[in-house]
């Protein structure tokens, strides 16, 4: 199939990845534009892997305060260079991030941050509502399995679907930008107030 100039901007505008990766992601999806973005996506995940380890002393600490004044988030985002944490690009991501834990209140970064007594309990109580579901004794750690999964898409910030796109996770945003940008990122920590808790 003969891939267009038109098709590669698209998927360029759609992706933020450079021209000739569009068309190499194309050309490899054989002119399907959904398959080509899952290319380009997986290539900078590829990318952003490489990059995990690396340090990141530099950043920024973004805030915002929801219309009304009566939530507000301070969020730290960390890259590795000066340079990078002062784009807007670096910065609109940030702001980004911390609209979207003022919107889904999360409960930690990671799963790693989480309260490992809370986590026990929910799959606890997960597991009782299963059994009175009277579901199989064989599939019921199976379920369960299945339902911490869900709670840990609500209540992990990396692992909530972004509010601006539902069909990517706030990693997924994280890792397209350490792919573009080319440097690690990393979400630090974040606090959340409401006026009154």
């Amino acid at each position: 199939m003969e891939i267009s100039a038109q098709m590669v901007k698209e998927l360029r505008e759609q992706t933020g990845a450079g021209m000739m990766d569009c068309k190499k992601a194309l050309t490899e999806a054989g002119g399907n534009f959904d398959k080509a973005v899952t290319v380009l996506r997986e290539k900078g995940i590829a990318k952003a892997a490489s990059k995990e380890g690396r340090s990141t002393s530099e950043g920024v600490v973004a805030s915002y305060i929801h219309p009304g004044d009566k939530l507000g988030v301070m969020v730290e985002i960390n890259c590795e260079t000066d340079f990078v944490a002062r784009t807007d690009e670096f910065k609109a991501l940030a702001r980004d991030i911390a609209m979207q834990i003022a919107a889904t209140n999360p409960q930690a970064v990671s799963r790693d941050g989480l309260n490992q007594e809370l986590v026990a309990k929910e799959r606890e109580i997960l597991k009782h509502q299963t059994e009175n579901e009277k579901k199989p004794a064989a599939v019921i750690d199976k379920i369960v399995d299945g339902r911490m999964e869900k709670y840990y898409s609500e209540v992990v910030l990396l692992e909530q679907p972004f509010v601006k796109d539902n069909d990517k996770t706030v990693q997924d945003i994280v890792t397209e930008k350490v792919a573009k940008i080319g440097e690690n990122i990393q979400v630090k920590r974040f606090v959340r107030f409401r006026l009154g808790e």
